[in-house]
């Protein structure tokens, strides 16, 4: 008598000489499908449905080592990709600009040659109240900002814009006050401004401002300047000596 166990291993065996140049493996798994479909006692299916799950997993895991076998092959016979060098482009400060002024707008020129010819998201200014910065970016190959803080009069947010035009981006700040004239750009610009001016006192003596002035300028000349200031100085108290007071 035949035992289950010893017919499953004949039966298998058979199979896997007679076709292995095939695909053993998956004659196993026919032929297994074939006794599970006739055994009709518990024991014998559930030692069939066992073998059964046995050998699906091992082909699983054979197509699977194939195909990442096949994968690794592939990847191997692909060219070598060529990378392409990364441009890490600097920011430029924007330093050079002019700028005048209508009743309505105070207007800033900014010159960057190509700039017409870069995308319009590219150019982007941000306002506010007593400020802009203006951003361009990637413009051969760089970014150029400007901010511009403590303008000298409000302006308004909403009424503001930019234009870009031939190598120009225009930057137009709407005056919050109409009509008013700006005699800065910045309140920093006319506190510097203002520093530089000698200051005269009405209420002081005439003689004494000039006093003052020609101080300033003697303190601030070159050497050629003090000598002719000096000249000027000694020649006129000589003058004042012989009673003279002409100068």
């Amino acid at each position: 008598m035949l035992h289950f166990g010893s017919f499953v291993t004949f039966y298998a065996t058979n199979s896997y000489t007679s076709n292995c140049k095939t695909d053993p493996l998956q004659k196993d798994l026919e032929e297994v499908k074939v006794l599970l479909e006739k055994a009709t006692r518990k024991r014998v299916r559930d030692a069939l449905t066992a073998e059964k799950s046995k050998i699906e997993t091992e082909i699983k895991n054979k197509m699977q080592q194939k195909s990442q076998k096949k994968a690794e092959l592939l990847d191997n016979e692909k060219p070598a990709a060529v990378v392409a060098p990364i441009t890490t482009g600097y920011t430029v400060k924007i330093s050079n600009y002019g700028w005048d002024q209508s009743d309505k707008f105070v207007k800033i020129y900014i010159t960057l040659s190509g700039v017409h010819q870069v995308p319009t998201e590219n150019v982007q200014v941000h306002f506010t109240e007593r400020s802009f910065d203006l951003l361009v970016k990637n413009l051969n190959g760089k970014s150029y900002s400007m901010i511009v803080n403590n303008l000298l009069k409000p302006i308004s947010v909403e009424g503001s814009s930019k234009k870009v035009k031939t190598d120009t981006v225009l930057i137009l700040c709407r005056k919050k006050v109409e009509n008013t004239r700006w005699d800065y750009l910045t309140q920093v610009e006319k506190e510097c401004k203002e520093k530089e001016k000698p200051s005269y006192d009405t209420e002081t003596d005439p003689s004494e401002g000039l006093m003052n002035v020609l101080k300033k300028i003697y303190e601030d000349g070159d050497d050629d300047m003090k000598r002719t200031i000096n000249k000027a100085w000694v020649e006129s108290r000589e003058k004042q000596a012989k009673g003279d007071t002409e100068f």
